[in-house]
C-alpha cells in the first residue's frame, strides 16, 4: 500500500478509535441495521397482493349522476350536476395533474377539499391505496333507505337530552320505526332497536352506560391546570337547509356560516351539542384529550406488556413512555385521513345525505328517482315535512356538509386510528374511576353508578365522534362505521412497522379490535 493510501486508512480508522460511542454496533453496523429494518417494512407492503377497489356502481348506473357527490359544482334547478363540469372533475381525478384541478368549473365560492391528498404517499404503515373498503349501500337499496330514516330521526331528536331518551315519545317512536325496517344496521337488543341502543355505535362498550364517553365529560389534565369540558354550543332548533332555495344555493357553492350560539357553556348532553363539538374540533383533539386523561391515571392504566411495567431500574420515556404514547396517538390521525381521502375521491364519490335529502324532496314533488319506498313512507319523513314544510334533511350546520364525498367519514377514521393506538398502550380492562353523567341541561356532572372500562369507553368515544357527524346530518352510519375500521387498519400497520425498531424485550402491541377479535402486532 502506498504512503498516501495508508494515511487515508489510518485517518478513517481514527474516527472510530477516538470515538466516544458506546453500544453493541459500530456506526457501519448501525447504518446497515437501520437500512435493513426500513427495507423489510417496505418489502412487506411490496409483497402484499394487489387489491381491487370496487364502488357500488351508482356513478355508472345513473348517467345524470344523481347518486354521486357533486356539491360545489354547478347544478340545475333540481340540484342535478352540470354533466360537463362533472366530466372535467372526473378527468382531473383520473390524471392527478394539479393543473387539471384548476380547470374544474365551480358553482360558487365553496372549494373542493384537498382531492390531491388522494395521491399522497406515507413512509410508515400501509400505503393508502392498499387498504380496501366494502362498497357502500347503493342509491335504491333498502340499506340506504334505513340509513336515511335514521338520519331524519337524528335530526328531529337533536335537542332531546340523551338521558331522556327512555321517556321521550319522539325517541320511542324512532326506536320503534327503526326496529321495523327491512334493513337497519345499527345496534339492537334481541333484534330490536331500543331507546338504550338508539343512535349508538355498533361495537363493544358503545351501548354500555351513558351515551357520551367519559373522555368527553371528565376534566382533562393539561400542564398545571385542568380543562373543564363545558363547551360553547348552539341554541335549540337551529336547523339549516330546510328551504329548497337555501338547499340549492349551497349545492351550487354558496357557503353561509351563521348559527345561533348559546351564551352558556355546557357539558355535551344532546345531539346538537355533540354535532357542534365535531364541527369545531381538529383532527387530533378527541384522541389527545383522551390520552391526557389516561396518562393522569399513572402506570396502573398502562398495558401490562409495556417493557417497563415491572422494571426495577428503568422507566420509559422516548420509548414506551409519555412522548412515545402521545406521538403514536397523534401521528395516526393524518395517514388515516390520507386513506379516507383516497377512498372518497378516487373510488366511491358517494353523495352526501343532504344531497340525498334533495333527491327525496324532488321525488315527493314528482321527480322520477329510483328511491327505495321505505324512506318515502317513513314516519320520520312525515314528521320532518310537518315541522319544516319540505322533505329535505335538516342540517345542523348552515353550510351543510363539507365539500368532499361522503364515504368513508374522516372523523370516524382519525378517531378510529387514535383509539386503536390507545388500546395498544393502555390496559383495556382498567375501570375508569369516578364515572360521571351530564345533567339534562348540561350545567353539571353527576355521579354515574356503574362500572365502565377503559376499552369500552374508548370504543364509545370513537362512536361518539363518528356518529356525531351523522347526527349533524353530514354522514351516513355506514360511512361512520367503515371509517372507524379504516382508521384501525392504518394504526395497526404503523404499530407493526415499528415493532422491530425497539431495543427493549417486547412481544408486540396487543389490543382488541372493534370487531372484538384480539391481535398482537
Amino acid at each position: 500500500m502506498d504512503k498516501h493510501k495508508f494515511k487515508k486508512v489510518i485517518k478513517k480508522m481514527s474516527r472510530y478509535i477516538n470515538s466516544c460511542l458506546l453500544g453493541p454496533l459500530s456506526p457501519a453496523e448501525r447504518r446497515d441495521k437501520a437500512f435493513e429494518i426500513r427495507m423489510e417494512a417496505a418489502k412487506f407492503y411490496k409483497n402484499q397482493p394487489l387489491v381491487n377497489h370496487r364502488n357500488n356502481g351508482d356513478e355508472d348506473r345513473y348517467p345524470n349522476k344523481i347518486a354521486s357527490y357533486s356539491k360545489a359544482l354547478p347544478h340545475n334547478e333540481l340540484g342535478e350536476v352540470n354533466l360537463k363540469a362533472y366530466h372535467n372533475y372526473l378527468e382531473a381525478l383520473k390524471s392527478g395533474d394539479s393543473k387539471d384541478f384548476e380547470k374544474i368549473p365551480m358553482g360558487g365560492a365553496a372549494k373542493l377539499v384537498n382531492p390531491q391528498s388522494a395521491y399522497a404517499y406515507d413512509l410508515v404503515g400501509p400505503d393508502s391505496h392498499q387498504l380496501v373498503l366494502h362498497a357502500p349501500p347503493d342509491f335504491s337499496s333498502a340499506d340506504l333507505a334505513g340509513e336515511m330514516v335514521e338520519l331524519y330521526w337524528q335530526a328531529l331528536a337533536r335537542d332531546i337530552p340523551f338521558n331522556e331518551y327512555d321517556s321521550n315519545q319522539l325517541t320511542k317512536d324512532a326506536a320503534a320505526e327503526l326496529s321495523g325496517l327491512p334493513v337497519f344496521n345499527g345496534p339492537k337488543i334481541n333484534g330490536q332497536v331500543t331507546t338504550g341502543t338508539l343512535f349508538r355505535g355498533n361495537y363493544q362498550g358503545s351501548i354500555e352506560g351513558p351515551y357520551i364517553s367519559q373522555f368527553l365529560w371528565k376534566n382533562i389534565p393539561f400542564v398545571s391546570t385542568e380543562i373543564i369540558q363545558q363547551y360553547n354550543t348552539i341554541l335549540p332548533g337551529d336547523d339549516h337547509l330546510t328551504s329548497y332555495s337555501e338547499w340549492l344555493a349551497v349545492q351550487n357553492g354558496s357557503n353561509p356560516h351563521n348559527k345561533k350560539m348559546d351564551s352558556v357553556p355546557r357539558y355535551i348532553r344532546n345531539g346538537r351539542d355533540l354535532a357542534e363539538w365535531v364541527h369545531n374540533d381538529s383532527s387530533i383533539d378527541s384522541g389527545l384529550m383522551a390520552c391526557y386523561l389516561l396518562l393522569s391515571y399513572g402506570s396502573k392504566a398502562l398495558d401490562q406488556e409495556n417493557p417497563y411495567f415491572n422494571s426495577a431500574t428503568q422507566v420509559g420515556f422516548p420509548t414506551f413512555g409519555v412522548p412515545h404514547i402521545l406521538d403514536f396517538i397523534t401521528r395516526a390521525s393524518r395517514p388515516a385521513l390520507d386513506a379516507v381521502w383516497f377512498q372518497k375521491w378516487l373510488v366511491h364519490r358517494r353523495l352526501r345525505p343532504e344531497e340525498f335529502g334533495g333527491r327525496i324532496h324532488n321525488k315527493m314533488m314528482g321527480a322520477d328517482y329510483p328511491i327505495n319506498p321505505v324512506v318515502m313512507s317513513s314516519e320520520a319523513l312525515i314528521q320532518t315535512f310537518n315541522k319544516f314544510g319540505t322533505y329535505l334533511l335538516p342540517q345542523a350546520y348552515s353550510e351543510g356538509c363539507p365539500t368532499h364525498p361522503s364515504y368513508p367519514s374522516g372523523h370516524a377514521a382519525f378517531i378510529g386510528a387514535m383509539v386503536t393506538m390507545m388500546k395498544a398502550f393502555f390496559d383495556e380492562s382498567y375501570e375508569i374511576p369516578d364515572p360521571v353523567v351530564a345533567s339534562s341541561d348540561g350545567l353539571h356532572l353527576l355521579p354515574y353508578d356503574g362500572k365502565l372500562t377503559l376499552g369500552g369507553e374508548l370504543n364509545k368515544l370513537a362512536a361518539n365522534i363518528a356518529i356525531g357527524r351523522t347526527i349533524a346530518g353530514v354522514h351516513y352510519r355506514s360511512s361512520a362505521i367503515n371509517g372507524m375500521l379504516l382508521g384501525e387498519a392504518v394504526a395497526i400497520g404503523i404499530l407493526r412497522d415499528y415493532k422491530r425498531t425497539y431495543n427493549e424485550s417486547f412481544k408486540g402491541f396487543s389490543l382488541t379490535k372493534f370487531d372484538g377479535s384480539k391481535i398482537t402486532t
